[in-house]
């Protein structure tokens, strides 16, 4: 009778239950020591990677544009199974030159060349430009300065494929560039004149830090051609670089500009301006012989 009495508590603590419910079966721990190996097992060789088409950051961002090699880096990163950090890096640093790919193609769009020319086709020999001045306009040290840059010479001698070649490599520095032909400035003039919104027109021309302008007194100057001339050179003084070709020497500028273009606007071109002579024969005749 001890011995039954003895052991009834002991039954009754075993089949008491809780108030909210069924006990519930007895939870079976792990031998210590098993547990932390198992964690470190799963660790090594099941490492995590960002979800993809999962929450966080990559279901905000779904409608984004994304970098071209994501999806092989997603890939690359599952099956190396890298660490989410070495994951996240790389996938940053891919976004990084994305978007600065995207704003260089964005800049040379805004630009307006009228071809492709760098200075990767560039012949410097060939140039009857002296070779350390062509060195030490690509520095590109005189834009900063806010100076001008004036290349006079016969056609066909590369003032406009030097001239383009400077604005790509300007824009591969980071800056902003804009190209027009004297046909493009008396376009614009003609177009703001309605609603007298040319001085508007002229202030986002000088948003870029360089304004080339090819091709200058090549034919008579109309009058809104010359007036657009006057006004962007007049604005961007000592603000913004200007940089023309011309198939006139500067002495000449005084004889055949219109009365509309005034000589305190040549003044203003050619001071704290750089001025290239070239010379020789027209590259293309000579391609063409």
């Amino acid at each position: 009778m001890r011995a039954a009495s003895t052991r009834q508590p002991r039954t009754n603590r075993l089949r008491r239950e809780p108030a909210g419910g069924p006990a519930s079966a007895p939870i079976q721990q792990a031998p210590r020591g098993r547990r932390k190996d198992d964690e470190h097992h799963h660790a090594q060789h099941h490492r995590p990677c960002p979800a993809i088409g999962s929450g966080g950051a990559d279901a905000q961002t779904e409608d984004a544009p994304r970098p071209r090699d994501r999806p092989e880096i997603l890939a690359t990163a599952h099956a190396q199974r890298w660490a989410p950090v070495e994951t996240i890096k790389t996938l940053l640093t891919e976004e990084t030159a994305s978007r600065a790919r995207s704003m260089l193609a964005t800049r040379r769009k805004a630009a307006g060349f009228p071809t492709g020319k760098t200075f990767q086709t560039w012949y410097e020999a060939a140039s009857s430009i002296p070779a350390p001045t062509q060195r030490a306009l690509q520095t590109l040290e005189w834009i900063h300065r806010k100076e001008n840059l004036v290349l006079c010479g016969p056609s066909g001698t590369g003032k406009t494929f030097f001239l383009e070649a400077l604005g790509k490599r300007a824009i591969e520095e980071g800056m902003r560039v804009a190209w027009f032909t004297l046909e493009d400035l008396g376009t614009l003039v003609r177009s703001h004149r309605a609603d007298d919104t040319i001085t508007r027109a002229v202030a986002r021309i000088l948003r870029s830090d360089l304004v080339l302008i090819d091709d200058i007194w090549l034919l008579a100057l109309a009058s809104d051609a010359a007036e657009g001339l006057c006004r962007v050179v007049d604005a961007a003084y000592e603000k913004r670089s200007i940089a023309v070709s011309s198939n006139l020497r500067p002495a000449g500028f005084d004889e055949l500009r219109p009365k509309t273009l005034t000589a305190a606007t040549v003044d203003r071109l050619l001071h704290h301006a750089h001025v290239c002579q070239t010379t020789g024969d027209s590259v293309c005749v000579i391609d063409c012989l």
